[in-house]
């Protein structure tokens, strides 16, 4: 089921709207990345933007490799009209964004919170049976120690033995029970203080608008001046209080002579920033789609002929990591850097290096940019 910005949402696996903004180039790749990765619907794109719908939760959200930044789709309308009227009448047109729907504000908000509330329980129970399946080792250890102590005593002392074995595994039970309880206790206590900060912080929402403006409206206006706008309706109408530094919420606007497109950035980081890659060459994510369009198989050999600082592997290790891959260059400097990036990415045992300017080897798959070319004009050659 799907559901437009302004209708209301129901339970935590109910659908929202999305978009994502792409390099130029990449919105077919991205269209078919979210329906295949996310089952998204309702997918559609304008230049530089795809839209979609999607139940995908934030960990599956964080797994898009071709888009750059992702956000919460707040509104997507017209353009706005900017003729000769005065910028008064411009201004109060802008606010209407805010003014004429506000249901479809709290609405996202609602989505936007019930996202990270999700995702923050998830990590939660995740640390929590991390811990848990730590203490059981530990106590299993314990156990085992102490049985082989006893055995080695039983030979001597059989009778006095069996008591101390007694006397050990009431003591067990006893600091099991113990600490469930006091782990029963604690998290009573931490729901209790989540509930009670989570209603302080509804009343209190901090947030900054980001503006992009192009066309005759960026003609007409400076991004600072539409944010300025946005900001004010936003502090009348629904009492936020602006932070440009640290806000708990920001507001994205990008205004142009297609359409107007208001969302909230899901991450502070953007997707194309990947965490695995130490020293950034080839855009990451056209990277990835260069690797995409070589169809990989499982137990394939792929050789980058020309692989610079890696990124093409590096992205297609990640995605296909049960492949052959060998990278190739001339500069010694490059392999270095390479290196260094297969270690930060933990990948040294999949991906093999050479110093070499040509290629002899029979190959099923040759991914390559021409080192003269933009990452706009990237080009992929499968042998």
């Amino acid at each position: 089921m799907s559901v437009a910005p302004g209708e209301p949402r129901s339970g935590p696996e109910a659908a929202a709207r999305f978009f994502c903004t792409a390099g130029r180039g990449l919105e077919p790749f991205l269209m078919r990345e979210v329906r295949a990765r996310l089952a998204a619907t309702q997918v559609e794109y304008i230049s530089g933007k795809v839209f979609f719908t999607t139940c995908s939760d934030l960990n599956m959200l964080k797994e898009l490799k071709s888009a750059e930044r992702l956000f919460l789709l707040i509104k997507k309308q017209f353009p706005l009209t900017v003729s000769s009227v005065s910028k008064g009448k411009i201004f109060n047109e802008m606010q209407r964004l805010i003014n004429e729907d506000p249901g479809s504000w709290l609405n996202a908000i609602s989505i936007w919170k019930n996202l990270l509330e999700l995702d923050a329980k998830k990590e939660k129970l995740s640390q929590r049976d991390d811990n848990q399946m730590k203490r059981k080792v530990g106590e299993n250890e314990i156990i085992i120690a102490k049985k082989l102590k006893i055995e080695q005593m039983q030979k001597m002392e059989e009778n006095r033995d069996c008591q101390l074995g007694k006397q050990i595994e009431e003591t067990l039970e006893q600091r099991d029970f113990t600490t469930k309880r006091e782990n029963f206790q604690e998290e009573a206590f931490q729901n209790d203080t989540e509930k009670a900060t989570e209603t302080h912080n509804q009343n209190d929402l901090t947030f900054r608008v980001s503006c992009r403006c192009s066309g005759t409206v960026g003609k007409a206006f400076t991004a600072q001046e539409v944010g300025k706008v946005i900001g004010i309706a936003l502090m009348k109408h629904f009492g936020w209080k602006a932070d440009l530094r640290n806000p708990k919420l920001e507001i994205f606007i990008h205004l142009n002579d297609i359409y107007s497109v208001v969302g909230i950035p899901v991450f502070r980081v953007p997707l194309a920033s990947r965490a695995y890659i130490k020293t950034a060459g080839l855009r990451s994510t056209i990277a990835w789609a260069m690797a995409s369009l070589a169809d990989i198989k499982a137990g394939a050999f792929v050789l980058d002929p020309m692989c610079g600082l890696g990124t093409i592997l590096l992205e297609a290790a990640k995605e296909w990591p049960d492949v052959y891959y060998v990278g190739a260059d001339v500069s010694d400097s490059q392999l270095l850097g390479t290196w260094d990036n297969l270690k930060a990415a933990g990948l040294e045992d999949k991906i093999e290096l050479l110093k070499v300017s040509v290629v002899d080897e029979e190959t099923e798959a040759v991914i390559s940019q021409s080192p003269t070319a933009s990452e706009e004009e990237s080009q992929m050659q499968a042998v």
